[in-house]
């Protein structure tokens, strides 16, 4: 291999960061899913389908948008949010202004689901993702990750905090 045609090996500082960051990304998932399933009975992907519907205008979103913000392909999307209709949660029907679309909107049980879910949720992301992290830590790592989010959604496809000033 010519030096031209070597990787670019990550420095030790680049492997332990990297490391750190596919850790947590393995582990995180099975918290956050293990907290909701035992406290509301949900996974941590249904309470993301639910969450996005709540926030959505008149709560509801077509499911090809839907899908994008929960980076779900669309049959895993179905399914889930056919169980969700199951359980009361989610009606879908035909889009007025596209026959060929579908939309998903949060019914009123649904709300209260994700309402009743909600502190239990926000407590487990609390304590183990924001409490260990002081201030000026939690503002690099947002940063940091708006910028990795640059390269592996360019679409800007993933939830944003509305509320954000992009600063």
């Amino acid at each position: 291999m010519s030096g031209k045609d070597e990787p670019r090996w990550l420095d030790e500082a680049e492997m332990t960061a990297w490391l750190r960051l596919i850790a947590v990304a393995e582990r995180l998932p099975g918290v956050l899913d293990s907290q909701l399933r035992r406290d509301s009975g949900m996974t941590h992907f249904e309470y993301q389908v639910l969450a996005m519907l709540s926030d959505a205008p008149e709560r509801t979103l077509r499911m090809t948008l839907l899908g994008l913000q929960t980076n779900a392909t669309l049959p895993r999307l179905s399914h889930v949010v056919r169980r969700l209709e199951a359980q009361g949660y989610v009606e879908r029907s035909v889009a007025p202004e596209d026959k060929r679309a579908i939309n998903a909107r949060l019914t009123d049980a649904g709300f209260e689901a994700i309402v009743e879910a909600s502190p239990g949720h926000l407590a487990t992301v609390r304590e183990n993702v924001l409490d260990p992290l002081s201030p000026k830590q939690v503002a690099a790592l947002s940063d940091a990750l708006a910028a990795i989010l640059s390269r592996v959604d360019p679409t800007g496809a993933a939830p944003q905090d509305r509320r954000d000033s992009g600063g």
